[in-house]
């Protein structure tokens, strides 16, 4: 089996060679591929040294880097791992093997903290949030939707549809892989303080409410029904219980008087009909996008 490691880069060369050096020492048959997307610090010249097959990516955003990278390389095993050497890498042989024994198509490595410091409480707060918000909505139990360290197989990453810009690649991945019903697993893996003069890229805020939207739009493409009926639901209620009382006026007076609410309740209630129907179409055409992305999943050998 061919295997090839993922490591996108953004201005990491404090850590970037000893990220390749590790893969290397743990698992020496792994092609190394390095997307870097444009760094200003030494970063491609490390990494060249470090003897990774370095490619350059222009649009800027790691969702912009994965999908480059899923679309060039040609793989049995994909392991996507960030440059800022913060996982442990020492066990991803066994890590493989699990992945490999469970015929798994994505295993999602958890970040296991050993220290209470090694993130800003605005990232743990919010990765909770995303993470609990996805769980409810899409039925399965998943304890870190934003991990960088993953494995894939050949079939996931070659059917996976890339749509995302920036850090809410891993929240589309989780996503897609619930939705499409993938057998995923996960387990941990213990998670590090950046070393000195490292320093995240994550906006807490930006990059959290981007996540937040792209849950918010996954959930409205690939579960249109539970999305616009719930909108449905929530027009509909408004509008009858403004309405009630109109309806009672008119049968005891044989008059209507509130004529401003009369007609709000009226465009509500054609509202809630509309996102009701809306859903109903939606659903027709995410049904048939799944077949398409089924049958090319099941196409890819």
């Amino acid at each position: 089996m061919k295997i090839s490691v993922i490591i996108p880069c953004y201005n990491e060369e404090i850590t970037i060679k000893q990220v390749i050096e590790e893969f290397r020492k743990y698992l020496p048959d792994a092609e190394i591929n390095v997307f870097d997307n444009n760094s200003k610090d030494n970063s491609v010249i490390l990494a060249k040294e470090a003897g990774a097959i370095v490619t350059e990516v222009n649009y800027q955003g790691k969702g912009e880097v994965i999908r480059r990278a899923f679309s060039d390389i040609e793989s049995d095993i994909y392991i996507m791992v960030d440059a800022d050497m913060q996982y442990d890498i020492s066990k991803i042989k066994q890590y493989i093997d699990y992945f490999l024994y469970n015929k798994l198509d994505m295993l999602n490595i958890a970040r296991e903290v050993v220290d209470e410091n090694v993130h800003r409480k605005g990232h743990t707060f919010g990765n909770v949030v995303i993470t609990g918000f996805a769980n409810i909505l899409f039925g399965k139990k998943i304890n870190d939707m934003l991990s960088g360290y993953r494995i894939f197989s050949k079939r996931f990453v070659k059917s996976f549809p890339a749509d995302s810009r920036g850090f809410e690649i891993e929240t589309e991945l989780t996503i897609y892989a619930l939705q499409m019903r993938f057998p995923i697993d996960e387990i941990s893996a213990r998670y590090f303080r950046r070393p000195e003069g490292s320093y995240s890229k994550l906006n807490t805020f930006k990059d959290g409410f981007r996540i937040l939207f792209t849950i918010i739009y996954l959930t409205m493409t690939e579960k249109p029904l539970l999305f616009f009926n719930s909108i449905s639901i929530i027009l509909f209620i408004i509008g009858m219980f403004l309405g009630v009382g109109i309806i009672i006026e008119y049968f005891e007076t044989l008059k209507v008087d509130r004529f401003p609410t009369a007609i709000l309740t009226i465009c509500l209630l054609i509202l809630s009909a509309l996102s009701f129907s809306i859903g109903l179409i939606m659903n027709a055409i995410k049904k048939a996008i799944s077949e398409n992305r089924r049958f090319i999943y099941n196409s890819i050998k």
